[in-house]
Order: structure tokens, then C-alpha cells, then sequence
């Protein structure tokens, strides 16, 4: 896969660790021009700097909160400015809670369905134009296991509905880009089950031992076996694969 002359941004990516900057890296070992996309500017900053020491690659940091469209907008206009073109969006930016729904207040749900879904509609939404302009696009969207088999270990139920949100708002979005631009934007989601990252620490031992019990292949997913993923849907690869769901769990659920 040579992404050499494309851009990516990449939400969510400013943490020093986890899903998010290991697709700034997929990308960017591909020769993809990178933006680093979070609301943590100095964290964006250090990982776009990373990506050009490392890997010698065109990549600018942004600041960006993917539920407010005017900064939505702002971002995408700052990276049309520099690149002129926008190829690849991955809608990385999520939060989670462990809550039960007993426990969750409205203010809760509406936090958790912002940034994981209006977020991921807003970007998908708006980069539609500069794609167009540039006759190519791929949106990449992080789903969640969660989605489809109602919750998990980090996750409580309004995570699971933005989750699943996601992936229905995805699918519609495939269709109507098909029907208008044909093979030109395709739309698709990974959904991760248990995997690597940070978050892993904030659980007790006995959950810790839980959540591995349930995993067919005995061990947690790495960041970069999602990546890498996302990387391919995002490729000249994929170009007849959209309105998909990728699990990317091991064999540990179906569906």
C-alpha cells in the first residue's frame, strides 16, 4: 500500500499512547502526508513532531473539538490551506465510562453521545466537500464490540448506543455517498474489542483477569493491529469495500 501525495487527519490522536497516534504512524510509514487532531494541541504537537524525526513525513498538528462545527470547519479549511486536499479522515476522537445506567445521569449520556457520535457526524459530514474537490475519499470510524454485544468492561450503556450509533450512521452515509460519487468516498468502522491501551491500568486485578478469560486468543489486541486495519479500509485497496464493520477481537465475539 503506497499512500505517497495523500493526507490523512486522524481525531483523537494527540495521546502520547493508544489507538490514535499508532494510525498517525500506520499512515505515515505508508508516506502519508499526517495531521495530528486533538483537543490537546500541545499533545497533537509533540506527536506531529514525532512522525517527522521518525518517519520523514509531511504532518502538521491541529487543534480541534470534533463536537463544536466551527472548529470542525476551522480544521478542515487549515488543512486544505496547507495540502489542498483531504484524502482520509479517521474518527478516532471517544470517551468512555464505566456507569451503570442506574447510576448515569442525562448529563452522562449526552457527554458520551457528543463526543463519540455527533463528533463522528460532524467530521464525516463536513469533509465530504473538500473530498469531492479531490476526487477521493475514505472515512475510517472507531466503533467499539460494545456496539453489538452491549457493553464490555470499560464501557456503560451510552457508550454502547454511541458506539452503535456509529455504525448505523456510517451505513447510511455509505449508501448516499455511493448513489451520488459512486466509488469515490467509501465509509466504513473498525470495532475493537479489548486492546492495549492505557485505559487497561484503571482496572482491578479481578477485572483485569475477567476481561482476558473471555478473549479466544488469551490476550489482549495492540493499538497497531487496529491500525493496521484502518490503514487497508483506507487504501485504493479497499475501494469496493463500504458500509462495513470490522471486528477486530480475536474470535472472541461475532457479529
Amino acid at each position: 500500500m503506497d499512500f505517497k501525495g495523500k493526507v490523512a487527519i486522524v481525531t483523537g490522536s494527540g495521546s502520547p499512547r493508544g489507538i490514535g497516534r499508532e494510525i498517525t504512524r500506520a499512515l505515515a510509514e505508508k508516506g502519508c502526508s499526517v495531521v495530528v487532531a486533538d483537543m490537546n494541541l500541545e499533545g497533537a504537537q509533540k506527536n506531529a513532531e514525532d512522525l517527522k524525526n521518525e518517519f520523514g513525513c509531511d504532518s502538521m498538528a491541529v487543534s480541534a473539538n470534533v463536537t463544536d462545527e466551527a472548529s470542525v470547519k476551522a480544521m478542515f479549511d487549515a488543512v486544505f490551506a496547507k495540502y489542498g486536499r483531504i484524502d482520509i479522515l479517521c474518527n478516532n476522537a471517544g470517551i468512555t465510562q464505566p456507569v451503570t445506567i442506574a447510576d448515569m445521569t442525562k448529563d452522562d449520556f449526552l457527554k458520551i453521545m457528543n463526543v463519540n457520535l455527533v463528533g463522528t457526524f460532524m467530521c464525516s459530514k463536513l469533509v465530504v466537500p473538500y473530498m469531492v474537490k479531490g476526487n477521493y475519499g475514505r472515512i475510517v470510524n472507531t466503533s467499539s464490540v460494545s456496539a453489538k454485544c452491549g457493553g464490555g468492561v470499560y464501557g456503560g450503556a451510552h457508550y454502547c448506543a454511541a458506539k452503535a450509533g456509529i455504525i448505523a450512521f456510517a451505513r447510511a452515509q455509505a449508501m448516499e455517498l455511493c448513489k451520488e460519487y459512486k466509488d469515490m468516498i467509501t465509509v466504513n468502522c473498525v470495532c475493537p474489542g479489548l486492546i492495549a491501551t492505557d485505559i487497561r491500568a484503571e482496572l482491578s486485578d479481578e477485572k483485569e483477569k475477567e476481561s482476558r478469560a473471555k478473549q479466544a486468543m488469551g490476550r489482549a489486541g495492540t493499538a497497531r493491529e487496529v491500525a493496521n486495519t484502518i490503514v487497508w479500509l483506507a487504501s485504493d485497496e479497499a475501494s469496493y469495500v463500504s458500509g462495513e464493520d470490522v471486528n477486530i477481537n480475536g474470535a472472541s465475539y461475532f457479529g
